[in-house]
This record gives structure tokens, sequence and C-alpha cells, in this order.
């Protein structure tokens, strides 16, 4: 296998993909075409009315005891009952959350997860294959429905590593975007890293010193180094790196074998991800000195591993979202999985079949980032990047009032109110 030592954070977050655009309204989807309307008509925009005067044979005549139209919508801020959407495309999962505003917070009302493997062979083809775009584009025509059917005010739906990677990742955008009507947007590492922040930071145990959330994604891992600002935690550095369960898995290859061969394969992956680490470590190595270091992470690596640490016989969010645990014992416990075979793997619960065969590169990444943030505890969040989404589509809704109607214009990129410091 070849080195391959990808630059830190801040190099890759200025890359041409996956820039920052300002695709935050992209709830557009197609609407079904009219039984009679010419398929001329329906090739152009669905959600702009024509202009100008109508004659009732272009428009109908209309019913007589037809209400009036409902005046827009000019009150600030999100509608208490309105549905808000946020899609998440990684690597490995296709995720999607449907809220309604409570509070300062909100209520889900639907979910969807699926497991796509859109990134399946990328690390070496350089492209996403016919076969996982396929059960993507499944998976997101079920989102689709969801979005219609749930009369969803306002979504936004982002794609990450995958897409960002991939030479045909634009190519597969305008895919989707015909076949399913969701605009998906290629966000930057930055961004993922700000979004999964926002959507997770409240479960940072209080304290005074230095903190890291990390995101172990499918394609890439995201790190985030936080410094207690005036009531809010001030990101100061943060790192992503292209080495996420699937990536990981499909470069160094799967730990499996006899008990030497699945040791020397995990060191493999241990030293990959250490030698990706180094500059962020080196800059990091001052606050890493520091007492009272606090360290957050989501992922399904961690979530699954405090599964375990509690012995749940099946996954319960309730009793792991916002868990404390000893890093010590979440090092004893990928220390067993790493030393596992696929097939003990497998058996174990709250893994199974389809985590068996990733879930011990999430084991290295892990072992990777408390090697370099040495944090007596671990937070863990199963929550990130769609509940960032879902708070910043509210917040700025709160800031930048619109009237309900369909020819609302594009938000713009970079508000404040989005979590993105100028």
């Amino acid at each position: 296998m070849a080195d391959f030592s990808p630059p830190d954070g801040k190099n890759r977050a200025g890359s041409k993909r996956g820039g920052k655009s300002g695709k935050v309204a992209d709830f557009r989807y197609k609407r079904p075409a009219k039984p009679n309307e010419p398929k001329a008509a329906r090739a152009q925009n669905p959600r702009v009315k024509p202009s100008g005067p109508r004659s009732n044979s272009d428009r109908g005549a209309k019913p007589a005891n037809r209400p009036p139209a409902p005046k827009p919508f000019n009150q600030p801020g999100p509608r208490p009952g309105q549905a808000y959407a946020a899609l998440d495309l990684g690597t490995n999962n296709c995720r999607l959350l449907i809220a309604r505003p409570s509070g300062d917070s909100f209520t889900v009302i639907d979910a969807f997860s699926r497991v796509v493997r859109l990134g399946e062979g990328l690390a070496k083809s350089g492209r996403l294959s016919d076969a996982a775009m396929d059960r993507t584009v499944q998976a997101l025509s079920v989102c689709a429905e969801k979005l219609r059917r749930r009369n969803v005010y306002l979504a936004r739906s982002v794609a990450t590593e995958a897409c960002r990677r991939a030479a045909n990742g634009e190519a597969f955008i305008a895919r989707v975007r015909e076949e399913t009507g969701i605009a998906l947007d290629i966000i930057s590492a930055e961004e993922e890293a700000r979004l999964a922040v926002l959507g997770c930071q409240i479960l940072l145990e209080p304290g005074t010193g230095p903190a890291i959330i990390f995101d172990i994604g499918g394609g890439s891992t995201e790190l985030v180094l936080l410094e207690q600002g005036s009531g809010v935690p001030e990101m100061v550095d943060w790192l992503s790196v292209p080495w996420g369960v699937v990536s990981l898995t499909d470069t160094v290859g799967r730990v499996e074998g006899t008990a030497e061969e699945r040791a020397a394969r995990y060191a493999e992956m241990r030293r990959v991800v250490r030698d990706s680490f180094a500059a962020f470590a080196d800059r990091i190595a001052p606050a890493a000195k520091q007492g009272d270091l606090r360290l957050l992470g989501t992922s399904g690596t961690v979530t699954t591993l405090a599964s375990l640490h509690l012995g749940l016989p099946q996954y319960d969010r309730n009793a792991v979202d916002g868990l404390i645990v000893p890093a010590q014992s979440m090092r004893v416990i990928t220390g067993k999985l790493a030393g596992l075979s696929p097939e003990e793997r497998s058996e174990v619960p709250c893994i199974g079949r389809d985590r068996a065969e990733l879930v011990v590169a999430g084991c290295a990444i892990l072992d990777s980032i408390i090697d370099i943030w040495p944090a007596t505890r671990l937070g863990v969040a199963d929550r990130g990047i769609r509940e960032g989404i879902l708070r910043s589509l509210m917040a700025h809704e709160l800031a930048h009032p619109h009237p309900l109607h369909e020819n609302r214009p594009a938000w713009p990129a970079r508000d404040p109110s989005l979590g993105y410091s100028k």
C-alpha cells in the first residue's frame, strides 16, 4: 500500500470542491406533472407561476365556493407548527431528519436512515460506482417522498466526502436532482466540521479547559479544537482527513485472517491515521498539556462502542446520547474488537454484520484521537450534522424572516446565524 499523508484541515478547506455555496434553502422539489400539461411547460421552473393576465381558458373557471388564497406569513421567526428538514448524505449513510420548532430547540416528527455505501470502492477507483449510486438514489427517493408528505417549509440537503472526492460527484448530484428533485449541496470539510459542532456542542461537558469535538464518518474524520469563549465555545483550529470507516478499510484492507495478520492490519491503520494527524497534533500540543481536557465524539463508531460499554443487547439512543464514558474503557473495547475475527465481531450485540467490517477502522481512528488528546473522559453524541443544519435553518429564519411564498429567494451564504465565522 502506498503511503498517503493528507494535507491538514487548513489546506483542505481551500480545495476547489465543496466550497461554501449559498444553497441553504434547497427545498425545490419537482411537482408531479399534471395529466394534460405539455412536457415543454413542465420543463420550466415548476415553482414559478406565469406572470401577466390569464384567460379562463388558460387557468380554468374559478369555483364560486373556493376560499380566498391565504395571506403571506410575515411574522418573524420560524412558525411553531411548520416543518424543517435536514438531509445528510455521507460516504456510508443517508440520513434525514424532519422537525418542528419547540422553544429554543425542536421536536423531531420524522426521520430516515439507510446504509447506502455510496463511497464503496471510491478509494481505489476515484469514482462512485453505478451500484452505489443506484442504492443511494433509491434511498433519496424515500427521503423526497417524506419531505413532500410532511409539507416541509424549509430544508437543506448536503453531501460530504464521497461526493467531494469522486470524479463523477457533480454528475451524481445532477442525477439526484433530476430523478428525486433533491438539490444536494456538496459542502466543504470546514463547513461539515462546523455543522457537526453546532449540532452536538450542547452535550459538551461543562468546564473551562479546551475541548475537542470529533466526527468519524464514512469517508473522512473532522476534529475541532474549541476554547471557552463568552458563553459559547470558540472554534480555534480544525482538521479534516480523508480517513473514515469506509475509506480507511478500503485503503488498508479488512482486518481479517489470523490473529497476527489482524494485529498487523490494525497497526497499519493506526499508522496511517497517526501520520495524517501529525501536523494538527503539533499545533494543539500546548492545549493538550492543560488540565480539564474535554472530548466529545459524534459518529456511529462512538455510539456503538458506548453501547458495548453499557452492555446493551441492542442500540438505545436514549441511553447513549449524552453519555460520559471513561476514555480508558473505550481503549479496552477498541483493543478487544480489533482482536476479533469478522465472524466474532458480527456476533457482538449492537454491531452485527453491517458494522463488523467497518467498526475496526473506527476503533483505529478513535485510538489515534485519544493519543493526541488524552482526556480521561469521552462524551458521546448521537447527533451531529443534521441537528446542526436544523438549528442553523431555524436561527437563520429568526434573523431573516421572509413571507411564505413559493418564489422565496435563496438565502445568502456565510451568515453569522448559520454558525459560520466571518
